[in-house]
């Protein structure tokens, strides 16, 4: 079978090569992707010397062809492993492409580390270190058989199949780099494939040996899942296999229902991943994504049982909102405005559905777009997906609410310019008015400033605000310092 590769760059490589008296193939990513129609901007290429005189081939291979390049594009060097790579604008528009090439090479390893003791070795010992099936294929450079695919292990078929399978004993191959479990759910989720059961199983046995792999590691791997199409796909493998509760025993925990006689409630594992996967369908913003999966991340916390009202999960968005930044700094996740903007969501997911279940005021619509600023469109959008039921007409009459909600906010916006709104008197308006330091008095005449507005009894302007400013400044006794 032949690869046609549509890039230059790759008849480049070969020819350079072919004067270094190297043989040279793309591997793994790039012709997995090119058979699936995937864009790839990361490609790698193996190296090799079959006079075994040349040390570091890879390295030698990425300096002669940058070289040849126009600009000559720096070439970044890492000679304890003998790599090197650069970056390379593509003939198509200003498309960037990161090369990387790599001799051949055999790997092993020790119990404790995922990190391979790596020796010289030859295309069979490379493929054979790969670790799928569908990443182990190469397509040989070289202009006497350019692109032609080398595939010992019938990836194609894999591919075509939609399976995913390693190389070689899976028991070895998790066992030896444990971040290969995470990769072949990673794979599954966002190809929409599935893992075979003799792979599946070695994931299930070697589960406890991610304790090995840094979490940061991990992280990647789990936040290309929930990037994917379906993330709920790749959380249930996880749950399945017994990596989740190892990753994120938080959200392992969601799992299960408890009966009290006749009364149980819902699952709030599947639930969770029904509200991810609908906000996946109209986000790609991964934190937003975050919420949703984080938004009832606090219910078995806080799970009780009421006889008049069966299964209560009161206050769950308090309490979640309170764990996301443990969860966050266990998950080695950014503890940044990122986080802020999850612990928010969490903590006003609630916010909306309330409202649509009540008659929709305009204090209470305020109040919300003051709480929300300008994340109100993503905490609209996670609170529609959060309704899951099956009860169809439920389903309308929360939705038409949350349309009631919507334009509530877009008209009392306009009137009011609430979203992120400051007080039009602040704090050191009130201080420097009534000679006043830091205290209880100012935050008091500032929430009532802030209060009257929310509530429509004034209007969001200085003159109002002022005027409400002396009124309470005056029943606490203070006056107006003269002018």
């Amino acid at each position: 079978m032949i690869i046609a590769f549509d890039y230059p760059i790759y008849h480049l490589i070969g020819a350079t090569a072919q004067e270094l008296g190297l043989r040279a193939y793309a591997v793994g990513g790039v012709v997995r992707d090119y058979f699936l129609k995937r864009h790839c901007t990361d490609i790698d290429i193996v190296c090799i010397d079959p006079s075994g005189q040349m040390e570091r081939p890879g390295i030698a291979l990425a300096t002669a062809c940058a070289m040849k390049i126009a600009g000559h594009p720096k070439v970044s060097i890492f000679k304890n492993f003998g790599t090197a790579s650069f970056m390379y604008h593509a003939e198509r528009g200003e498309e960037l492409l990161q090369i990387e090439f790599v001799g051949a090479r055999r790997e092993s390893y020790q119990h404790e580390s995922r990190k391979p003791i790596v020796e010289n070795g030859t295309l069979d010992d490379d493929q054979n270190r790969r670790d799928f099936t569908i990443n182990a294929m190469a397509a040989n450079l070289n202009g006497d058989c350019f692109g032609e695919l080398v595939d010992p292990f019938d990836g194609i078929s894999d591919l075509n199949s939609g399976l995913i399978r390693t190389p070689l004993d899976p028991d070895i191959t998790f066992s030896d780099d444990p971040l290969r479990m995470m990769r072949a759910i990673r794979f599954a989720t966002q190809l929409g494939f599935s893992i075979v059961d003799d792979t599946f199983e070695a994931i299930t046995r070697n589960a406890h040996r991610i304790e090995i792999v840094s979490k940061e590691r991990v992280m990647v791997e789990l936040n290309k899942i929930m990037a994917s199409d379906r993330p709920s796909v790749g959380y249930k493998l996880l749950q399945r296999c017994g990596l989740l509760p190892l990753i994120f025993p938080e959200f392992s925990r969601l799992k299960g229902t408890e009966n009290f006689g006749q009364r149980s409630h819902k699952d709030n594992f599947y639930h969770t991943l029904q509200v991810l996967d609908n906000v996946a369908k109209r986000s790609d913003n991964l934190w937003l994504r975050w919420a949703a999966a984080l938004h009832d991340i606090g219910k078995p916390a806080v799970k009780r049982y009421d006889e008049k009202l069966g299964w209560t999960f009161h206050g769950h968005e308090v309490r979640g909102s309170k764990m996301v930044k443990r969860i966050f700094t266990n998950l080695r996740l950014p503890l940044d405005s990122k986080m802020k903007y999850v612990e928010k969501l969490v903590l006003l997911h609630m916010r909306p559905i309330i409202l649509s279940e009540d008659i929709v005021t305009d204090s209470a619509v305020r109040r919300l777009l003051f709480d929300a600023g300008d994340d109100i469109d993503d905490l609209m959008l996670l609170c529609e997906a959060d309704i899951t039921s099956k009860n169809e007409e439920k389903v309308r009459r929360y939705l038409k609410n949350f349309e009631i909600v919507r334009q509530k906010l877009v008209e009392l916006e306009e009137k009011d310019r609430i979203r992120n709104f400051q007080p039009p008197v602040s704090g050191e308006d009130i201080m420097r008015t009534f000679d006043l330091p830091p205290c209880r008095e100012v935050g008091i005449i500032k929430d009532g400033i802030k209060d009257a507005i929310l509530d429509g009894k004034i209007p969001n302007n200085h003159e109002e605000a002022w005027r409400l400013m002396l009124e309470i400044a005056a029943g606490l006794h203070l006056f107006a310092k003269p002018r």
